[in-house]
């Protein structure tokens, strides 16, 4: 990270920047719940980057310095506009451009098809909710680590995070997590080991993970990286609303 960048204190200050992007990691830095929002004038912010996890969403005025100081290592670099995504490819002629997919926030979900679908397990499998010890062997697991390790330590996931796993022969087969929270709700992360896949086991872990967050209040957010995560969203009741392009940046 650019030492140079500036993080905002107020965050109230760049909720303009970021209006009408409907991102709940904007909302976790904009809340300050997770991740953080850097600015290139902290009285008064004309361009922003907001950092959670692995993304870097850019905003406002198109600004070399922000784009240049992202975090260290592979990013996924979301612009808002044309103009942000040129100036990310000027800055990174290396990076690679592709499409996510952005599912609506507005779902209405059928609990009584999602309590069946976390209920069709095949033999041998069991969902339990994820507890110090799944935890553990999620962290531990480089397939299974983006669902747990963006709340910094095991006390902080189990407080503030939840999850529920498919555990085959006392193994991780798939996973259902929030990979981050804001106020109101989770962004969920699913994974699957892939000898395990097409067994509706990530479909039973996220039908768990939605009705966990329901009965709580809470709203589920989905974004796919591709179209499986897509397929699977609409599988569990979301519908999708558009895609979007990304730039990958080492």
């Amino acid at each position: 990270m650019n030492r140079a960048l500036c993080p905002v204190g107020d965050t109230a200050k760049v909720e303009a920047l970021f209006a009408g992007w409907e991102e709940t990691m904007i909302l976790s830095c904009l809340q300050r719940v997770m991740g953080t929002i850097y600015v290139n004038d902290p009285e008064k912010p004309a361009s922003a980057m907001a950092v959670l996890a692995d993304f870097v969403f850019l905003a406002g005025e198109p600004d070399r310095a922000l784009v240049e100081g992202k975090p260290e290592g592979f990013r996924i670099l979301v612009p808002q506009n044309k103009d942000w995504a040129e100036l990310i490819e000027a800055c990174f002629p290396d990076a690679e451009r592709y499409d996510r997919w952005a599912i609506r926030k507005d779902t209405r979900f059928d609990r009584e098809r999602l309590a069946a679908m976390a209920a069709a397990l095949p033999a041998g499998c069991e969902l339990r909710r994820i507890d110090g010890e799944l935890y553990d062997l999620c962290l531990a697991d480089a397939l299974f680590q983006d669902g747990v390790k963006h709340f910094g330590s095991k006390e902080e996931y189990l407080r503030h995070g939840r999850g529920f796993a498919v555990v085959k022969d006392g193994r991780l087969a798939s996973i259902a997590s929030s990979y981050s929270v804001y106020r109101g709700g989770v962004e969920i992360e699913i994974d699957t080991a892939e000898a395990e896949r097409r067994k509706g086991l990530a479909s039973a872990a996220g039908a768990a993970l939605i009705l966990s967050c329901l009965d709580d209040g809470l709203y589920p957010s989905w974004d796919a990286a591709n179209m499986a995560s897509v397929h699977l969203a609409e599988k569990l009741g979301y519908e999708l609303s558009h895609a979007y392009h990304c730039y990958g940046v080492k």
